[in-house]
């Protein structure tokens, strides 16, 4: 699974934070971040539907908790650039700690 690409076009679909993060040489560090969000969240999806729907098709499974990840971490995407433009890493990573579930 290309997680990276998929956080990387998802990131290039909000072109204020892209271009930002691009500038303050912070993308790559952004989208390992995501990317590594997007997978955990993917797996956890997974067991979980595979608990839920035993003897599922795998693959069936695999897309449809991925489709699930997707939604959640776009969910908590910022959808633009604040207006103060003081978008950092620490700030999207801060927005996502507090978006995130506790288990």
């Amino acid at each position: 699974m290309q997680y990276k690409t998929i956080i990387l076009e998802l990131l290039k679909q909000r072109q204020e934070m892209y271009y930002h993060l691009r500038k303050e040489r912070k993308l790559l560090p952004t989208v390992q971040h995501y990317a590594q969000e997007l997978k955990d969240s993917h797996e956890a999806w997974k067991d979980l539907l595979s608990e839920v729907r035993p003897g599922s098709d795998p693959s069936q499974i695999a897309t449809e908790a991925l489709e699930m990840a997707l939604a959640e971490l776009e969910d908590r995407l910022p959808s633009a650039s604040p207006r103060n433009d003081d978008l950092t890493l620490d700030g999207a990573m801060a927005f996502v700690l507090r978006h995130t579930p506790r288990a």
